[in-house]
């Protein structure tokens, strides 16, 4: 059976893919739809698009600091629409998409800082044969941390009390205090990071004498925690733990059970301070655009 996938024009069309999303993303429960809807409004400087066929979604991207590396940002075909080739036409489509473009490479993977996930989720195992099955090379392993929000101690009260003392405040950003945390992110790290703190659902920040010292958001990425960072000269300070369990708090507060650490970096960190595991696995795939 051979498909045909077509431009999404409309708010209709992309409620209808954010709800085949919603159906199909069953290893992310009740964030399908926020996905979609989170890759349609990504940052400046993005080229993207959604293509579907009835039944199935394709969301494809490429950033301009980077414009030869198209990125397959996701993938859904509705449960009971599955095994008749959706999925190959609908990554078909989203390539030459890409290549009328000019990229060279699709990636199967994160396109930060604006991304559903790092790569292929394991157990989206259908979705990785289907990659391998077109060509696909894995290049790379991603992985989240869990916390959970029930079982993890949050408090923060005696830090506080400490951090206090020492002349540090901690609080959540709101108002133009925003922009300032953003511009403290783009000094100290980079622009997508700046982005996802200013675009989060939560965000908290640290300072001293006026001087931002550190940072933590929740959010940006739909129900995910991260990014955060403290700067140099602050580290020691435990601002990190704090931050953290801060923004823990606040998605526990929201009705989330556990919080995702995506694409984490520093295991022991995430595991001494809210006692978080490594669970979710990632594979990243790449091929090149003839």
């Amino acid at each position: 059976m051979a498909f045909e996938a077509r431009p999404i024009a409309d708010a209709a069309d992309l409620a209808e893919a954010a709800r085949i999303a919603g159906d199909a993303l069953t290893c992310d429960p009740g964030e399908g739809a926020a996905l979609v809807r989170r890759l349609a409004a990504p940052p400046p400087g993005r080229t993207w698009t959604a293509l579907a066929v009835d039944g199935g979604v394709v969301m494809a991207s490429l950033s301009e600091k980077d414009p030869g590396a198209g990125h397959l940002d996701l993938l859904a075909v509705h449960p009971s629409a599955r095994g008749e080739g959706r999925g190959r036409a609908l990554v078909g489509a989203a390539e030459d998409w890409l290549r009328e473009r000019g990229a060279r490479e699709a990636r199967w993977a994160g396109n930060p800082p604006c991304y559903a996930w790092p790569g292929i989720d394991v157990r989206y195992t259908a979705a990785a044969c289907l990659a391998e099955s077109l060509g696909y090379e894995r290049y790379h392993v991603a992985w989240n941390m869990t916390a959970d929000l029930g079982a993890g101690d949050l408090s923060v009260e005696a830090d506080l009390v400490r951090l206090e003392q020492a002349g540090v405040a901690v609080r959540a950003a709101a108002g133009d205090e925003r922009e300032r945390v953003a511009a403290f992110v783009a000094g100290h790290w980079n622009e997508r990071w700046a982005w996802e703190a200013a675009n989060a659902t939560g965000l908290h920040f640290a300072e001293r004498d006026g001087e931002i010292l550190a940072f933590a958001a929740w959010g940006a990425r739909p129900s995910w925690f991260g990014p955060m960072g403290t700067a140099p000269a602050a580290r020691g300070l435990g601002l990190g733990r704090v931050l953290l369990r801060r923004c823990l708090a606040e998605q526990r507060a929201a009705g989330q059970a556990d919080a995702q650490i995506g694409w984490v970096g520093p295991l022991r960190f995430y595991s001494r301070a809210v006692g978080a595991r490594a669970e979710r696995v990632f594979w990243l795939y790449r091929r090149a655009l003839a």
